[in-house]
């Protein structure tokens, strides 16, 4: 069954895309997660962009042939973490499936609970379905708890390649421990 992960944005083209290809950059060798991204006001089909597509081949993600999907409620039932760009792709994340209200984060929310978990909480599960469900419960606890910085990431759109960067950065940034603990403490986001 394995442990999926769902990216979240608002038209799946910038930030999702980035996280998503970040991810599986990180967790390709890892066995049992399976990571995906969607939109929440976006029509399927559209090219990622090139200032998000030049951001990761620069930090040596394969973005391949990335097109956009809207999101579904379905997703985010099947989903066993979303991790959204912002509080209101949060929102309306759970608005479609108020029954994932506990596996919705922002990537920055996510990243700072994350940081709180200790290692040995997480990396002792031999399977990556096991970790990423150690992960989650662990996060989850500590929510209200930990103080988060700024749980947004802001929408690089139309803006120039600096904030492409930037943005890549802090996502990498964020995702890093998450993803290192759902490898099992072996792998870290490229950055």
């Amino acid at each position: 069954m394995g442990f999926r992960v769902l990216f979240v944005c608002t038209g799946n083209i910038c930030r999702s895309p980035i996280a998503e290809c970040l991810a599986r950059a990180a967790l390709g060798a890892v066995p049992g997660v399976e990571v995906g991204s969607a939109g929440t006001r976006t029509v399927a089909g559209v090219p990622i962009s090139a200032g998000a597509r030049e951001v990761l081949v620069r930090m040596g993600a394969e973005v391949g042939e990335f097109v956009s999907r809207p999101l579904a409620a379905e997703m985010v039932v099947e989903a066993d973490l979303v991790l959204t760009a912002t509080r209101r792709h949060r929102g309306d994340v759970v608005a479609r499936a108020p029954g994932a209200v506990g596996r919705v984060f922002t990537i920055g929310e996510f990243g700072a609970l994350a940081r709180a978990v200790p290692e040995g909480l997480v990396v002792r599960f031999r399977g990556a379905e096991e970790r990423g469900r150690a992960l989650l419960a662990e996060a989850g606890a500590r929510r209200g708890l930990v103080r988060v910085g700024e749980p947004d990431v802001v929408d690089p759109i139309g803006r120039s390649g600096r904030v492409y960067r930037a943005v890549g950065r802090r996502i990498v940034a964020e995702l890093s421990v998450p993803l290192r603990l759902l490898a099992g403490g072996t792998e870290s986001v490229r950055g």
